[in-house]
């Protein structure tokens, strides 16, 4: 199967590469290190512990669009990645946690493997969009974005994302059908059909957008996976500075599936940026299902996360400063906390532009509280990431 998608991707590529006149062609290679620090010596073997990991990743992509015409396009998106390094090495299970797509196609495939490094490969971008006046449709893996706040999105039931994988800036992609009608200037409806191998993976859900009193409004429902959904948000500004929120209700649609369960999940946001850029954000997220006990036990980059459940603990709080200390250089500061459990998330990272479409990245992941709560069993990381852009 990954063969045959693959040799119909290149085919398509082709058709592109032929219409050059009508291509457009851009991307990135990225150079990411990662040593990581545990709160507990990690056991890989009988007789042997590891205190910390390195772990380097080498990442290039490709974006491809094809203006076939002025109603079609045509967009492949590949990434490239090479791993390598100690975390290969010690823990060859990686190499499938990688090798993961929770697409209805597999789009993505190991094509060499060594003791302490793969390359791996996927498409998470391909579609084709038709657009004729007040009508738009795209098939295909594509990014359906519902939410409006900038850290969890109870609306995002489709392409739910951790704030924590700061490196997949482009996020997750659907396999689906999307239909959008224009009904005017600042409003539209819209449907969409994720293909799924069984009923419990479909989804079909649509929205309605509209725009009263400066505010962007949306309300959204439909079938996704097991549950029912049916939610709102809205994005405007008080005295300038941002306001965002948004909610969803998710009910199971079979009662009596002991897996599933019934909850609310809502998120608010504000952020402004004072006139010497200074920039302040803050939010707030509640989980009806959460717990306000110790939150521990699930891993923040685990393939399945949901919307559905954003937080194990019940209630979460945000906030995050920035501010560019020089035209070249700037800092930012974000931060987590359960304050059921009292633990905590700091995110410090710096940004130097380095040149034209050069950029280094300094950036720290520290999580701290008891073990068993939301954010004490992950101890600490820090990255160094090298960008350039073309």
């Amino acid at each position: 199967m990954k063969k045959t998608l693959f040799i119909l991707s290149f085919t398509l590529f082709s058709v592109v590469i032929y219409a050059q006149s009508n291509l457009a062609f851009y991307g990135y290679i990225k150079d990411l290190g990662m040593y990581y620090h545990p709160v507990e010596p990690i056991p890989v073997s009988v007789d042997k512990s590891l205190d910390y990991l390195f772990l380097n990743e080498i990442h290039n992509r490709l974006n491809f669009r094809w203006y076939a015409s002025e109603k079609l396009t045509v967009a492949l998106e590949a990434r490239n990645r090479i791993y390598m390094g100690q975390m290969i090495r010690e823990f060859p299970n990686y190499e499938d946690f990688v090798d993961t797509d929770n697409g209805y196609l597999d789009m993505g495939t190991v094509l060499i493997s060594a003791d302490n490094w793969f390359l791996h490969t996927m498409l998470d971008r391909a579609w084709i969009d038709y657009n004729s006046g007040k009508v738009q449709v795209r098939l295909g893996r594509q990014r359906i974005n519902w939410g409006t706040n900038l850290v969890w999105n109870p609306n995002d039931v489709f392409n739910t994302f951790s704030y924590f994988d700061f490196d997949y800036e482009e996020r997750p992609g659907t396999d689906g059908v999307r239909l959008q009608y224009y009904t005017g200037v600042t409003s539209s409806a819209e449907l969409v059909y994720k293909i799924g191998h069984n009923n419990d993976e479909t989804a079909i859900a649509g929205m309605y957008r509209f725009s009263k009193f400066n505010y962007d409004i949306q309300f959204l429902g439909g079938w996704v996976g097991k549950d029912y959904v049916l939610g709102g948000g809205w994005a405007g500004d008080i005295e300038g500075a941002g306001f965002r929120g948004e909610a969803t209700w998710f009910r199971p649609r079979d009662d009596e599936d002991p897996d599933n369960f019934e909850t609310f999940v809502a998120s608010v946001s504000a952020d402004y940026t004072f006139p010497n850029s200074l920039y302040l954000h803050f939010g707030t997220l509640y989980n009806s299902y959460g717990t306000t006990g110790d939150a521990g036990g699930r891993s923040f980059f685990a393939p399945d996360i949901s919307a559905k459940m954003l937080s194990l603990g019940k209630y979460q709080l945000f906030g995050q400063i920035s501010y560019p200390l020089t035209p070249l250089l700037s800092a930012n500061m974000s931060t987590m906390l359960n304050p059921c459990d009292g633990s905590s998330f700091l995110g410090p990272s710096v940004t130097y532009s380095l040149g034209n479409n050069w950029e280094l990245m300094l950036n720290g992941q520290l999580f701290l509280g008891r073990q068993g709560t939301e954010y004490g069993d992950y101890g600490q990381a820090v990255y160094a990431r090298i960008k350039w852009a073309f």
